[in-house]
């Protein structure tokens, strides 16, 4: 069996703690590695070398660290097949959709290529007599990124391309379900020229997170996960004087007006329903249908869409649509879910528990399940199950499903499905959600705009990726300058103005 170790200093490390993780694989039950869980001393050991790498790395200049991305981007690119390869293998996802993964990871260091304009900083020429007042961008140090199970590439080059390109080093804690994906993206940044030392992947559970946390060399903090982690890491963090951006949980809803094109509603809820086997922090989980007209003809719509999908591994072929979810323990917490809709009196209109797929009998797979008649006091409406439930809750007006996404706990992301411009418009403008699809199901936003939602789903003023990761992982220092020409003031003990 394969050990998988830490990436320390531009090589492999083996762990020395004795200590690992079972890495299985979802679609066959099967451990199919373990990884090493570092020690607090392994990391600060890690750390050190990175706080010296990283002087070096912050005095290279903006213009000269783009490059490394450009050549990071390229060999993304030119590895894509095999760096999805790897995380269909740890996560279980299709291969289309382990591309995607590498794909909105790839497009994040594509605008690291222009780090340097998102780097300037600013300047005021005789701001005073003979005074000139400028503001300079300069990195945090050594930060830490912290990402979970779902998105393998993604979410680590969401972290990692922006804090290296504005002159940081980074530790980065991929989950431990999933390494093998930051591991050779570690390889690749190294090949694009990233010196020795300045990315660090380091394996672990909390106890690693809190020495992450404690340590007093990490400047800032990137988190994806839960929301009762994010908060946790987030409180410590700021309890510890450093940045923390920590995006947690979601519940995304979908309002489907009268008006709306139902062919096309159903089909982008099976997309963002049930894509990834649910495991997406923007998943479609509640689909809002306005009016019980409206919701009829969309459960007529989504019924034999959803029967048609076809759940299996990702060596099963092109018809696969999703496959299986990531633990046996997460598959029990789903399937125990649904079985609490149908105590609590929801409709089961498709039910997806019990899956056994030839060959793959042990693997951790269940079928899409689709409820009607959910109300807001139902376990499934308030949990975020991450799997392939989708629950109806049906309203009888656009204020009250407005209403119903406005008082849900998460607000990460919502859409709306309408043929009317004035509806859309008001959704958009009022609703307390931080990214908002309109005849759109996941709104995340493109690379050099940011990611990031609202109340219980992120903590922290700044959003990742885009122009937020830029001033996230940077500190402003402003200099007041003044040059002498024969001037001669006097002492003065006097505050006062410039002019």
């Amino acid at each position: 069996m394969q050990d998988i170790g830490h990436w320390i200093d531009g090589k492999h490390v083996a762990g020395t703690s004795g200590r690992f993780s079972d890495i299985y694989n979802p679609a066959t039950g099967e451990i199919q590695a373990r990884v090493a869980l570092a020690t607090p001393e392994e990391l600060g050991a890690a750390i050190d070398s990175a706080e010296k790498a990283q002087v070096k790395w912050a005095a290279t200049n903006p213009q000269r660290r783009a490059r490394v991305m450009m050549k990071f981007g390229a060999l993304i690119n030119e590895h894509m097949d095999e760096l999805a390869e790897l995380v269909s293998r740890e996560h279980g996802k299709t291969l289309p959709d382990a591309k995607g993964d590498v794909q909105r990871g790839l497009e994040v260091i594509e605008v690291c290529m222009g780090a340097p304009s998102a780097l300037k900083g600013e300047f005021s020429d005789n701001a005073g007599p003979g005074i000139d007042l400028y503001a300079m961008r300069q990195p945090l140090g050594v930060v830490a990124g912290i990402t979970p199970f779902n998105f393998p590439a993604m979410i680590p080059l969401w972290k990692m391309g922006p804090a290296l390109a504005s002159g940081n080093a980074m530790i980065l804690k991929p989950s431990e379900r999933v390494p093998s994906t930051s591991l050779r993206l570690a390889e690749l940044a190294q090949e694009a020229g990233l010196p020795d030392g300045v990315l660090q992947v380091v394996n672990g559970g909390k106890e690693i997170v809190d020495a992450l946390l404690d340590h007093p060399t990490i400047q800032g903090i990137g988190f994806v996960g839960s929301t009762p982690i994010a908060q946790y890491i987030y409180g410590r963090a700021a309890t510890n004087g450093k940045r923390a951006q920590c995006f947690g949980g979601a519940k995304n809803h979908m309002l489907i007006m009268p008006d709306a094109d139902l062919d096309k509603a159903a089909d982008a809820l099976i997309g963002a329903g049930y894509g990834a086997a649910g495991e997406r922090c923007m998943a479609i989980s509640v689909a809002v249908p306005v009016g019980q007209k409206t919701a009829d003809a969309l459960i007529d719509k989504l019924i034999p869409r959803i029967e048609k999908l076809k759940v299996g591994p990702y060596t099963g072929g092109d018809d696969v649509d999703f496959g299986p979810v990531i633990t046996k323990a997460a598959l029990e917490r789903i399937e125990g879910l649904i079985a609490s809709g149908v105590e609590q009196g929801a409709k089961l209109v498709i039910d997806g528990r019990g899956l056994k797929i030839q060959g793959y009998e042990d693997g951790f797979f269940t079928g899409p399940s689709l409820f009607d008649n959910v109300t807001p006091d139902m376990e499934i409406y308030k949990q975020e199950i991450f799997g392939p439930v989708l629950s109806t809750v049906r309203t009888d007006s656009y204020e009250e499903a407005l209403q119903l996404v406005m008082k849900n706990e998460y607000g990460n992301g919502t859409a709306i499905y309408t043929a009317d411009g004035d509806t859309a418009r008001d959704f958009a403008s009022r609703v307390n959600v931080g990214m908002v699809g309109i005849n759109f199901p996941i709104p995340v936003p493109l690379s050099y705009y940011s990611f990031g939602g609202w109340k219980k789903s992120a903590f922290g003023d700044l959003n990742q990726y885009g122009p937020d990761a830029f001033r996230f992982y940077t500190k402003t220092k402003t200099v007041t300058a003044r040059w002498f020409s024969g001037i001669r003031d006097g002492a003065s003990l006097n505050f006062k103005a410039m002019d």
